[in-house]
């Protein structure tokens, strides 16, 4: 069953982070800015399947009208019908689809399907599918018989102008879903949390890599404030574009410090530590700190298994900063403290995985997938 809540504007999706839904806090692996996409569907007539992965919530303009009917930001497909005029009503089984390429393929533990300002016109239903292929298949090469789809969201009603969430308890890692209404309808926006799973073997060809970047599998573990945007967003590809685009606490009115503790891809050792404060200007952090924890030998939770890797500097606003290590050391977590508060936009940790780091990775590999692995 599903459980959803009406959407009011602003964070359609800040109930289910209060609620019985944890998984809202993992990242999304179909987000554009890691390589997302609806690469195709069998249906767009009234709005593009694009506008499923757009990152904002869903805008409603009531004056805005085209000329194949109402505009909405969403994706939504024509109305369908039966068979003729002695039975006009679709089949039961009668759907529309939808092709999602995963931009970070992992294992996927929650799924938003979001039908925001769709009152009259939401599907009766929808279902989840997904798919491990590998490489860059085309939407015919997934449609083939040969691919095997696993349902990971079982036919289930949807409300309208709500958010629909799903968990999601399929220990396998996907690149692909294939979303379907029943029989039609409009979804304004799709959202698929889960954990990333890279590949080790393009890992292991690249040597030097950031071992906290999302897209290879490093994650945010805890902070100590997500009040104005999430720290999630350090990690993300790219350079960040506009304030609330990397991760900005609270104003702190007592004595202490705010942080964050990240969990790198596996164990790795890492040579230099890149952090950006871009668009941060007044509300920059002061100082920062690194500390690591090998947790293959030693319990993160002991706070005597964390060790200095880079002492507390000052931070320029607005400005790229660049550290080298000279003492590298295993670790697979790493815990930035910024003192007092404020904003930090992107955080790089440059180095490579450990041959422990880089088998353990392969192991997870086999686990998750059909195809094992070389490690």
């Amino acid at each position: 069953m599903n459980d959803a809540q009406p959407y009011s504007g602003g964070d359609p999706y800040a109930d289910y982070r209060d609620g019985d839904f944890g998984f809202t806090d993992l990242a999304d692996l179909a987000d554009r800015r890691l390589g997302g996409s609806v690469i195709a569907a069998n249906d767009e007539f009234f709005a593009e399947r694009e506008n499923l992965l757009r990152r904002e919530p869903a805008h409603f303009d009531p004056e805005a009208f085209g000329h194949k009917g109402k505009v909405m930001d969403g994706w939504e497909t024509r109305r369908r019908r039966g068979t003729g005029a002695d039975a006009p009503h679709p089949g039961d089984d009668d759907h529309d689809w939808a092709l999602i390429r995963l931009g970070a393929p992992g294992v996927i533990r929650g799924v938003i399907v979001d039908t925001a300002h769709f009152r009259g016109n939401y599907p009766q239903q929808v279902a989840i599918e997904a798919a491990h292929v590998e490489g860059t298949p085309t939407p015919e090469q997934l449609l083939a018989d040969d691919v095997t789809w696993v349902e990971i969201v079982p036919r289930s009603p949807v409300r309208g102008h709500a958010a629909n969430g799903f968990p999601v308890g399929v220990e396998r890692r996907f690149t692909h879903l294939r979303l379907k209404q029943f029989p039609d309808g409009g979804i304004a926006r799709l959202r698929v949390h889960g954990e990333v799973v890279a590949d080790p073997r393009w890992l292991a060809t690249l040597g030097t890599i950031d071992l906290a970047a999302l897209e290879n599998g490093g994650a945010v573990e805890d902070a100590s404030d997500r009040f104005f945007s999430s720290p999630a967003n350090m990690i993300l590809p790219d350079r960040s574009r506009k304030m609330d685009d990397g991760w900005e606490n609270r104003r702190r009115r007592d004595r202490g410090n705010d942080w964050v503790r990240l969990r790198l891809a596996e164990q790795g050792e890492i040579r230099a530590v890149e952090i950006d404060t871009a668009y941060y200007k007044g509300n920059a952090a002061g100082w920062v700190a690194v500390s690591g924890c090998d947790a293959a030998v030693s319990d993160s939770a002991d706070a005597d298994a964390w060790f200095p890797l880079l002492a507390r500097v000052p931070l320029q606003p607005d400005t790229v900063h660049r550290f080298h290590l000279d003492e590298r050391r295993p670790v697979t977590h790493v815990r930035l403290d910024v003192f007092p508060d404020g904003g930090i936009a992107r955080v790089r940790l440059h180095g490579a995985l450990t041959t422990l780091g880089e088998k353990a990775l392969g192991e997870r590999w086999s686990a998750l997938t059909a195809e094992g692995s070389d490690f």
